[in-house]
């Protein structure tokens, strides 16, 4: 019986919709969803709780799920957070904390759109990255806990119910 709303956001507000109770809304949601066609592929989570801020005036819990790539958003995070219970979930890929050893590929940034080769034979260009994923973590790690948001890791290739019920079994 709680009211549930959505903000799909890249570096805009994608779509807006506001809570509301009821199975039609719900169901309305899960459309939208599945119907979401971003204009923009870059990421401003900053630009979101800002937005986030400025329309929903009471408490409410918020769930942020991303990858988190995103520019500094600890300034609004920390503003949000102090008025709202926040949680962040992060959504990763196994894949995507390792470059594997496949030669020369072509590259596509979706956040830039840029394209550029690289070279995975190279363990330096492999551990660059690996240390790029790693302080990513690390940085997402510090930023949620210096403004008391708890953090939950999904990772796309296991089932994800049993870490959110590990995360609200520890957060009752």
């Amino acid at each position: 019986d709680d009211k549930i709303g959505v903000i799909f956001f890249s570096d805009k507000i994608e779509k807006f919709i506001p809570a509301k109770k009821g199975r039609k809304h719900i169901l309305f949601i899960i459309r939208e969803l599945l119907a979401c066609k971003p204009e923009s592929k870059k990421t401003d989570i900053g630009m979101a709780l800002k937005f986030l801020n400025n329309t929903i005036k009471k408490k409410a819990t918020v769930f942020i799920l991303s990858d988190f790539i995103s520019p500094d958003f600890s300034k609004p995070l920390k503003i949000t957070a102090y008025k709202h219970d926040i949680s962040g979930i992060f959504i990763y890929d196994e894949l995507e904390k390792e470059i594997p050893n496949v030669g020369i590929i072509n590259a596509l940034d979706p956040e830039t759109g840029k394209n550029y080769w690289l070279n995975t034979s190279s363990k330096k260009q492999r551990n660059k990255y690996k240390n790029w994923w790693t302080k990513h973590e690390d940085n997402l790690k510090q930023t949620l806990n210096k403004s008391k948001v708890d953090l939950v890791k999904l990772s796309t290739s296991v089932d994800y119910v049993k870490p959110l019920v590990q995360f609200f079994k520890k957060r009752a």
